[in-house]
């Protein structure tokens, strides 16, 4: 059951996933105290109506539903079943992304289809990474072997390491990307 994988490097880490199999996989084991954010679903009852993002400092907006809020969202992107609601999206997540001189680590979950849909997302992550401030963030599996661009590119990036991530290796991937991380952290 192959679930995901994470990137550590000079300055991106990032791990890919498979959306629906990678709840509880433990992904969330190194984000407080840097920027960052995370996406988390929303249910009702047993049924999975859309997703939120969630800052490390605890700011949440709606990323995508299946409930159409408002006559403007029928406008939204789709992916599958989903409306992403760009605009809240943006409110939430961007200002995670902006550099500051006491940043040591940025922390995504994830640079998937829905956030992409934001046109000034990627630019905020290119951004990062020529800034040279380590990166730890979630990529999605390909599915039926059709990448992202986005996601190749980051992929690709100079430095970047993947980690593939499942429920069987996620305590000794845990490790492994944390003394990772540690080793980036304390270089100059």
């Amino acid at each position: 059951m192959e679930l995901g994988s994470v990137s550590a490097a000079h300055s991106s880490v990032e791990w890919e996933r498979e959306k629906e199999t990678m709840a509880g996989v433990g992904k969330c084991f190194l984000v407080t105290g840097s920027p960052g954010f995370y996406s988390q679903e929303i249910r009702q009852g047993v049924d999975r109506v859309g997703f939120e993002v969630l800052t490390l400092d605890g700011r949440r907006g709606r990323l995508a539903c299946t409930i159409n809020p408002s006559p403007e969202s029928r406008q939204w992107p789709s992916v599958g079943k989903y409306k992403v609601d760009v605009a809240s999206f943006e409110s939430v997540a961007l200002p995670e992304l902006k550099i500051r001189e006491d940043t040591d680590l940025f922390i995504i979950d994830e640079v998937g289809k829905m956030e992409l849909y934001s046109s000034y997302f990627f630019p905020a992550i290119l951004n990062i990474l020529q800034s040279n401030v380590p990166l730890l963030a979630s990529v999605p599996i390909p599915k039926f072997g059709k990448d992202i661009p986005a996601v190749v590119r980051l992929k690709n990036h100079p430095g970047a390491t993947i980690f593939t991530l499942d429920e069987s290796n996620r305590d000794a991937m845990k490790e492994q990307i944390y003394s990772q991380l540690v080793d980036i952290l304390r270089k100059p």
